[in-house]
């Protein structure tokens, strides 16, 4: 009887007895697969939510174990935010981004809607109070380009063609008075005769005349308009143009300008941007903010991080959820899932001590 079992063993194993090292291999395939088919069962329709949810939060709650400042390292932090920097904003997909962000600003919203339906009148009346409030700011800002002898040829320029535009509608007014208008349109022609060289019309004469005290025309232009700002009527003013445009659909930017001359203003900004981000200033500027941020918000845990801008880890596990759903059916589906599993789990059962355990 132990013979017939014997030559039925040699039977089933092709003549010879199996070595013990090619049984644990044997077993350990087997239990690879016995455990890549219970993972893949975990992912299945029926299951998939809650295998992704219950992941999401057990790994929020063993880092709400611990502070953000355990978490992170700041080094690494702040490197990773130096490479960002210098890498994304000239990539070819910050390119795209950009490109693509100018074409719905050109097109505007697919559904027309009116912005006073969208945006509270009192926030728009709060915030153009609070930036009319800056003027002192931007009076001390303006008061710095009276040092720049272009600027002041500029401010000079345009005083000189508002004193010009005065000039004619006085004129015109004047003319039509009986014995005043020959009067004014005497004193204008006879400025009107003193052109230089260059043939300057009146205008750019009186500008280029009050252009030899830049640094006085500068400040005399400011100060108007600090104090057109600082008048009650401007805020006023301000809301009405607002209450004009909330009753207006809002549309894109291509009813108002150019494809090509928006996207060249916007080509310039993001080279701008790209440059600026490669500059040691900004890395500096970079370490400076996670430096902030770490400070502040380090002595959070993420569960406390997440009530301080008001989600819950409720919230979050089911936005991620649904976020990571079609991604694991699209890896499991095409078999990108098991394999990827397939290849982490296989050392471990190919491993010596593995082996010994199953032989």
């Amino acid at each position: 009887m132990l013979g017939a079992d014997a030559r039925g063993s040699k039977a089933v194993y092709g003549g010879a007895m199996p070595t013990r090292a090619s049984r644990a291999e044997t077993l350990a395939q087997r239990l690879l697969d016995a455990q890549v088919a219970y993972h893949l069962s975990l992912l299945d329709d029926d299951r998939l939510a809650q295998t992704t949810a219950q992941a999401l939060i057990a790994l929020l709650e063993r880092l709400s174990e611990h502070q953000l400042v355990d978490l992170l390292d700041r080094d690494a932090v702040a490197q990773a935010a130096v490479h960002l920097l210098r890498t994304v904003p000239g990539s070819g997909g910050a390119i795209s981004v950009v490109e693509l962000a100018t074409t719905v600003l050109l097109d505007g919203p697919d559904e027309p809607f009116l912005p006073g339906d969208v945006v509270d009148r009192a926030q728009v009346e709060a915030l153009l109070t609070a930036v009319l409030r800056l003027t002192p700011a931007l009076e001390r800002g303006l008061e710095e380009l009276a040092d720049s002898p272009l600027a002041g040829v500029v401010a000079s320029r345009f005083m000189g063609r508002i004193v010009a535009e005065v000039v004619q509608a006085n004129q015109a007014v004047a003319s039509r008075v009986p014995g005043l208008g020959p009067l004014v349109s005497f004193g204008t022609s006879t400025a009107s005769r003193l052109k230089g060289a260059a043939d300057k019309q009146f205008e750019s004469l009186l500008g280029d005349t009050v252009g030899k005290g830049g640094t006085y025309a500068v400040r005399r232009l400011n100060k108007i308009v600090v104090d057109t700002l600082r008048d009650p009527t401007t805020g006023e003013a301000a809301l009405q143009v607002w209450d004009q445009l909330a009753r207006q659909p809002a549309a894109g930017l291509g009813s108002l300008v150019g494809a090509d001359d928006v996207a060249a203003v916007v080509s310039a900004g993001h080279d701008l941007v790209a440059t600026i981000a490669t500059t040691e200033e900004a890395a500096r500027l970079a370490e400076v903010l996670v430096d902030a941020v770490l400070e502040w918000f380090g002595g959070y845990t993420p569960a406390e991080l997440l009530t301080a801008f008001g989600l819950s880890t409720s919230d979050v596990v089911e936005y991620l959820t649904a976020v990571v759903r079609d991604a694991v059916v699209a890896l499991r589906d095409s078999g990108a899932f098991e394999r990827a599993l397939r290849a982490h789990l296989e050392p471990f059962y190919s491993s010596p001590s593995v082996r010994e355990i199953l032989a």
